[in-house]
């Protein structure tokens, strides 16, 4: 079964593996499918051709994967573009939040740290 573009997994219940498109979370998977009258926990290999058309027809009214992806990337250009705080934290790869980033974003900035024992260096045995 495919949805905008991606291939939904066969083995997965529908709820689970509608989640796989960007734009639908578990929540809209789950009041699509009620909506539908489809099981939650029915497989996409199971789903009569009608059930997949209706659920594609009604999954591919929403704003989905590249529409969605591009409106989010012209919001972060426009936050750029006008340099409002949050535009500068997302060019500088920082979280845009209010977040700490003195101990925590530590991956995000960079600066991951390897973990080590206790400092002390093993001696030689001779």
């Amino acid at each position: 079964m495919r949805i905008a573009g991606i291939t939904i997994s066969d083995e997965k219940h529908l709820s689970i593996a509608l989640t796989g498109v960007y734009g639908v979370g578990s929540v809209r998977a789950r009041d699509v499918l009620k909506e539908l009258n489809i099981p939650g926990d029915k497989k996409p290999k199971d789903l009569t051709p009608e059930e997949e058309l209706a659920i594609r027809t009604k999954i591919e009214a929403f704003t989905i994967e590249g529409d969605l992806r591009r409106d989010v990337a012209g919001n972060i250009k426009r936050l750029k573009d006008i340099k409002a705080y949050r535009g500068s934290r997302h060019a500088l790869h920082l979280p845009a939040r209010g977040q700490r980033s003195k101990t925590n974003s530590r991956t995000v900035r960079g600066n991951t740290r390897k973990t080590m024992g206790s400092g002390k260096r093993k001696l030689e045995k001779t």
